[in-house]
């Protein structure tokens, strides 16, 4: 009872902190949500001038970060600057990640309060991109804003990678690492979005889990092709393109891959033993023994759990005649695949063409990327976030997990060994749900966290690093 109201009183006093961190530092979020930074590959929904825009703001919201740090742009609208630490290039930097560009607005009028408004109310701030990745990015602006007003010096050089394309999946990140690579310069740390602090998030597992990005899935889009001699719909035949194209894509969907836990997911589901309920407590702590059928259940179970499991494969895309009333001369699909990690982008083609088993079926990669190397859960740079982590967070159970999506932060394997993703947010299951959805909001406290967060990772660097 003495640990449980230690433990209380220990977050009601970080919650005071954060509330008043995350009030004070609000209206600059707010501002930088204004800016309609969307990325997509309709140029038609692009405004640069939102991106210019964006970043002419950040002097003004951060006058010490860009009164002290340097900054140059990369790949025309992305942001590097750099810190220099007490120990300059000598231990390796880290580098901070976020990006700052966000999807497009389906429906505004479905939404609670205008998506770019970046209004503040009922403790939250409303608007897109408030998750997904501009709180990120003001968090760590915030938090370098903070440290350099009381002359605060690093250990380590800090780089901070602010990204312009990432919902596109594109190419500024990549040219960010190549820059620093042309310089020889190699990371000790890399940090970028991904997981969170979850709630409601592990079937049996009450205490929020955050969970750290060790790793991604490939992503892997594949066309399927049929093609026929087309005609008039008036006169259609048996086994024409589109009926071709419906058997294979309804095989794909009939035999899901085949469902392993790889080591990080088993990492973790270990690591969830202890504040699990029983039964899963037995489960979880004993997969040596519960492994296969605890592999089997999540397959079933589908969605996030059965993500967890096994390479997935979904049509997202479909095309064939132009007109009603023509038979389809051409009909394609196409298959976004998420592929897992110990799996390759040539295997999960070829076990895609076994399934189908219909040579008149053509696969054509369209991109594909490999899944990430995975990266370790035992050095100094896991254990320093793990700290970190319980330092602002200590009612959550830190948890290793492969990300299912893709994120900047793959781009910098290259050039790093420790590569992690992770949001130093509370996000609960509605919080989650609502990401590239409407309603997208952080809440005040949460952000005070978030900035938290990184004030105390940049000064635990040194500790014993």
């Amino acid at each position: 009872m003495h640990n449980e109201s230690t433990s209380s009183c220990v977050r009601d006093t970080a919650g005071g902190e954060a509330l008043f961190i995350g009030t004070e530092a609000a209206p600059k979020l707010s501002r930088l949500i204004t800016y309609r930074t969307v990325s997509s590959r309709d140029p038609q929904q692009v405004s640069i001038e939102e991106f210019d825009g964006f970043i002419d703001a950040l002097p003004e919201l951060f006058p010490l970060v860009h009164r002290k740090l340097s900054v140059e742009r990369v790949n025309g609208h992305g942001l590097l600057y750099r810190w220099p630490g007490s120990q300059g290039v000598v231990s390796g930097p880290v580098v901070l990640m976020a990006h700052y560009d966000v999807v497009p607005v389906e429906d505004p009028a479905s939404w609670m309060h205008p998506p770019f408004s970046g209004e503040i109310a009922d403790g939250r701030i409303w608007g897109r991109g408030s998750l997904d990745d501009k709180g990120s990015l003001a968090a760590i602006l915030e938090a370098v804003e903070q440290l350099l007003a009381e002359d605060f010096v690093p250990v380590r050089d800090i780089y901070l990678s602010f990204g312009n394309n990432e919902e596109t999946a594109g190419d500024t990140a990549e040219a960010a690492a190549a820059l620093l690579a042309g310089r020889g310069i190699r990371p000790w740390l890399v940090l970028d979005e991904g997981g969170a602090v979850a709630g409601q998030a592990f079937p049996f597992v009450d205490r929020p889990v955050a969970v750290v990005g060790v790793s991604e899935k490939g992503i892997l889009d594949v066309e399927l092709s049929t093609e026929d001699a087309g005609g008039h719909a008036s006169t259609p035949h048996r086994r024409g393109a589109t009926a071709r194209l419906a058997r294979a894509i309804t095989r794909l969907d009939a035999k899901p891959l085949p469902a392993l836990l790889p080591e990080p997911t088993v990492e973790m589901i270990g690591r969830l033993a202890s504040s699990a309920r029983f039964p899963a407590r037995l489960v979880f702590g004993n997969l040596r023994v519960f492994r296969r059928p605890l592999t089997r259940v999540l397959a079933r179970m589908g969605g996030e759990p059965g993500a967890l499991t096994r390479t997935t494969v979904v049509v997202t895309q479909l095309h064939g005649s132009s007109a009603s009333n023509v038979i389809a001369s051409r009909a394609t699909a196409n298959a976004n695949i998420r592929v897992a990690v110990g799996e390759t982008v040539a295997g999960t083609v070829q076990r895609l063409e076994r399934i189908i088993a219909d040579s008149s079926v053509s696969l054509r990669v369209v991109e594909g990327n490999e899944p990430s190397p995975v990266s370790a859960t035992d050095n100094a740079q896991f254990a320093l976030l793990e700290q970190t982590i319980t330092a602002v967070f200590p009612d959550a159970v830190t948890a290793p997990y492969i990300m299912l999506g893709g994120t900047d932060s793959r781009r910098f394997t290259g050039i790093c060994d420790a590569v992690y993703r992770f949001a130093p947010f509370r996000m609960d299951r509605q919080d989650r749900a609502n990401i590239h959805a409407d309603n997208e909001s952080l809440g005040i406290v949460t952000f005070g966290e978030g900035i938290l967060f990184y004030t105390r990772l940049l000064r635990g660097l040194g500790a014993g690093q």
